[in-house]
């Protein structure tokens, strides 16, 4: 008789198989912080990396915000040696440079992370970045998203795969799975002390929000992935329609996009949204941070188009109204 999976193992292919993450022959980067779920991502792509033909190295970020993240590079540096696996670890004062580019820590300390991975990648010719997201992150950014009040693409969450690039293969496991498959193989992986300080938006969603919902439904996680899923099929429909409209009244030119407003005009309201995003995206290369409060001013601005002509949804984005056009114009 053959031997059955691991519970978790059998989800991570099951989920590289269903969103077609890994093809033969692709050079990964995986980002491990030393935690439980990069470590659990780190052992199960390395166990199957000959049954999947692909190459894995390693990238490490000390944001040096605690006193033993040291510890953590050496931990991930030993566990990469006995793997034969390639390890990066780059060093960062994520906090000092918060402070001095005035940003959220968190903020600051993803950007660096995944500059990091892309430079890593770049450098070994690599095709993919795994990222050790799970269900559980999943449902935390999407009531985090909630929170802020961001549109119904803030609901999709974290998906399986982003621009190709990057991976998440244990998006489908929970924290939990994570934690019992640690145990189960004696993984010991270091414990960020930081996660049960409720200092960070996250992390007050982590230890205080969702346990409260789960006393209404013990199941909310599953539910929040099931829900990310659907509404990503639904945005993948609208984006669609969206490109298209975006392509027929669009004009994308150096340093800036211009729509026609008279066209632009006839739309519905649930397009215009949408196409203002989408706009944005463009322009910036994401419509993060961008919040409804900040569409329905734009959208005011176009029916009004009478007084004050111009908003800045945020510091890196001016918009105007001149000669029938919209004109979204990316600040340096």
């Amino acid at each position: 008789m053959a031997k059955r999976l691991d519970k978790l193992e059998q989800n991570f292919l099951d989920t590289i198989k269903e969103n077609n993450l890994i093809n033969k022959g692709d050079v990964i980067v995986v980002g491990v912080s030393g935690g439980p779920d990069s470590i659990t991502l780190l052992t199960c792509l390395n166990k199957y990396k000959d049954y999947l033909g692909i190459k894995l190295i390693c990238a490490h970020i000390n944001h040096l915000i605690r006193k033993d993240s040291t510890e953590d590079e050496q931990f991930v540096e030993n566990v990469c040696e006995k793997m034969g696996i390639k390890c990066y670890v780059k060093r960062a004062e994520v906090e000092k440079i918060a402070k001095e580019q005035k940003k959220g820590t968190e903020e600051v300390g993803r950007k660096i992370r995944y500059d990091f991975f892309n430079e890593v990648a770049e450098k070994e010719n690599a095709n993919k970045i795994a990222i050790a997201h799970n269900m559980n992150d999943n449902a935390e950014t999407m009531l985090l998203n909630i929170v802020r009040g961001s549109g119904l693409t803030g609901l999709e969450g974290i998906q399986a795969q982003e621009y190709g690039k990057y991976i998440r293969p244990l998006i489908n496991c929970t924290r939990e799975d994570i934690e019992e498959y640690c145990s189960k193989n004696n993984l010991q992986p270091r414990i960020d002390s930081t996660n049960k300080e409720n200092i960070y938006r996250r992390n007050i969603i982590r230890n205080k929000i969702l346990p409260e919902i789960k006393e209404l439904n013990p199941n909310i996680v599953q539910s929040l992935s099931n829900l990310s899923k659907i509404v990503k099929v639904q945005n993948t429909h609208i984006k669609n329609e969206v490109e298209n409209i975006y392509n027929k009244i669009g004009s994308p030119s150096l340093g800036k996009i211009e729509l026609d407003l008279p066209e632009f005009q006839k739309l519905d309201l649930s397009v215009q949204q949408n196409l203002i995003l989408y706009t944005i995206s463009k322009a910036l290369g994401s419509a993060r941070n961008i919040e409804k409060v900040n569409v329905d001013d734009i959208i005011k601005m176009c029916k009004r188009n009478v007084g004050n002509k111009y908003i800045y949804p945020n510091k890196n984005l001016k918009i105007l109204i001149e000669n029938k056009k919209i004109i979204f114009i990316p600040l340096p």
